[in-house]
């Protein structure tokens, strides 16, 4: 603030009356601030920000005193929560600054806000682990996360070390937490009535924090803390999960359906998908084996909207898997691939799906993948006994409290469905709906090279284009060896370069 500013605020503020014999109606906007900044320079010190669950009301006015997250028990739980992945910038806290928040982000400023976890200490300090990593866009209906919290019990375990992610060097397991579309698993979000919810845990008549409640209330509608579980010190949300369920919805409209589901059956079973997803050489992956459990498209239950999903689970994921799946199956129900494509496209080596007179392509042919916003990390799904899904709810004026939350988040959604309609009706009126052109097995269309074609990308996204390349003709991209050699020899090694740079002055200066 500069000198003249501040001699200018001294003579309004000594010129003004005192509050009850003034009425600031008739402030002008300069003395409005300056009795604003008068008042802010008499508040009392700051006290511990706290929620009605952990402090008592006569707690209030008791004088600021620095929180001693040592001095409380903690433990280790997992959280079950739900996100609208388009509100974020994905679900992975970032080290630069992104153009919206991160559903981590959100997370864990809820759990430091709550004094449920050290800010200062950060997310290794509370041993933090989730399911599977979701892209911008994506969202979950089961995401599950791993961490110590603090207790309210004095018999839980109050002492723990940094989960470390060594896991078997299992072809089907490795590298399942990619930075797309992880691990999804299966599970039922959206069902209630499968939920196991037992009575919270009491020692000597003291109940645990309501951990549900207390989240809920900081954390924005968009992210929704579902259950929560105890679990044993060695859990680990990421390793620990058996299999993970994708669900991506779509409108069948121009789609032929019984051709992708056919597309779908094939990719059941254990085939390499490395024409199934991006190649990230800096993770130095040579292994691209994943077994898929389920594969199967059918009508979403009570769907006004006639929309479509498609069911994937697996024991684990590649980087982008899903949305490239995705991409090939709206090619086939657009009938411009035929279903056996994904065949040709597993059949990396001679003899791999089986049939000898298959081509082999070992790179995958340059396609763009299907967008995000239809995908979703429905659930994920752990041997019986090690989690436990327990939660609290609030009735606050007759109304339930998180289910009563979701319902209207519904409701509105719907309700902007039935305004889109009606404006599509309007617009009906003065302009006829475009003459469709797929799927092409149903309205003949034979694509000349010259008319424009909408290619479907899900999400209401296309792709435009004339010319129409099939996918086995198309340009490949280069072997993940030689990505993973020249990566290795190019930024990874000016990687560990800077790395051994940053250890060396650590130990040169202790």
């Amino acid at each position: 603030m500069s000198s003249p500013f501040r001699l200018q605020l001294t003579k309004t503020l000594r010129g003004m009356a005192t509050p009850q014999a003034t009425h600031y109606e008739n402030w002008s906007k300069e003395d409005l601030i300056a009795r604003i900044l008068q008042l802010e320079g008499e508040k009392e010190p700051p006290r511990v920000a706290s929620t009605s669950m952990d402090l008592p009301r006569n707690s209030i006015n008791k004088p600021w005193r620095t929180f001693r997250f040592s001095s409380y028990p903690r433990r280790k739980i997992a959280l079950k929560i739900c996100y609208s992945g388009w509100a974020y910038n994905g679900l992975a806290i970032q080290m630069d600054a992104t153009p919206l928040p991160t559903v981590e982000g959100m997370l864990f400023d809820a759990l430091a806000k709550a004094r449920l976890v050290d800010p200062d200490a950060g997310m290794e300090g509370c041993g933090w682990e989730r399911c599977g990593r979701t892209d911008r866009g994506v969202s979950a209906g089961g995401q599950v996360v791993s961490l110590w919290v603090r207790s309210a019990l004095e018999n839980v375990t109050t002492h723990h070390s940094p989960v470390v992610n060594s896991s078997p060097e299992d072809p089907i397991t490795e590298a399942t937490d990619w930075d797309a579309f992880p691990n999804l698993d299966d599970g039922d979000f959206g069902s209630l009535d499968d939920m196991d919810i037992p009575a919270r845990p009491k020692v000597f008549g003291k109940s645990e924090h309501s951990y549900t409640l207390i989240l809920n209330r900081i954390l924005p509608p968009t992210i929704r803390i579902l259950a929560w579980s105890p679990v044993a010190p060695e859990f680990s949300s990421r390793f620990a999960c058996l299999s993970r369920h994708y669900k991506y919805f779509f409108d069948p409209n121009g789609l032929d359906v019984s051709l992708m589901s056919d597309a779908a059956s094939i990719l059941v079973g254990l085939h390499d998908f490395r024409n199934f997803c991006k190649i990230d050489p800096s993770k130095q992956l040579t292994q691209y084996r994943r077994r898929i459990l389920r594969a199967d498209i059918s009508p979403v239950p009570g769907s006004t909207s006639n929309m479509y999903v498609l069911d994937l689970i697996g024991s684990a994921f590649l980087y982008h898997m899903v949305r490239h799946i995705m991409a090939v199956l709206f090619l086939v129900g657009a009938g411009l691939e035929p279903p056996g494509v994904v065949r040709a496209l597993l059949n990396v080596e001679v003899g791999a799906e089986g049939d000898p007179s298959l081509p082999v392509i070992d790179t995958r042919p340059e396609y763009q993948m299907a967008d995000a916003l239809p995908l979703m990390l429905y659930a994920c799904h752990y041997t019986p006994g090690d989690v436990e899904w327990q939660t609290e709810d609030e009735v606050t004026d007759g109304l339930a409290g998180l289910y009563h939350q979701l319902q209207t988040l519904l409701a509105r959604s719907q309700m902007y469905s039935t305004l889109n309609s009606v404006f599509l009706d309007a617009a009906a009126v003065h302009h006829s709906a475009p003459t469709s052109q797929f799927p092409l097995t149903v309205t003949g269309f034979v694509p000349d090279g010259k008319t424009p074609m909408n290619v479907p990308l899900g999400g209401a996204e296309f792709h435009r284009t004339a010319k129409f390349v099939p996918l086995l003709q198309r340009t490949r991209g280069e072997h993940f060896e030689v990505a993973n050699e020249r990566w290795r020899t190019g930024k990874g090694a000016r990687r560990d370069e800077r790395r051994r740079t940053v250890e060396d002055s650590i130990e040169s200066n202790p």
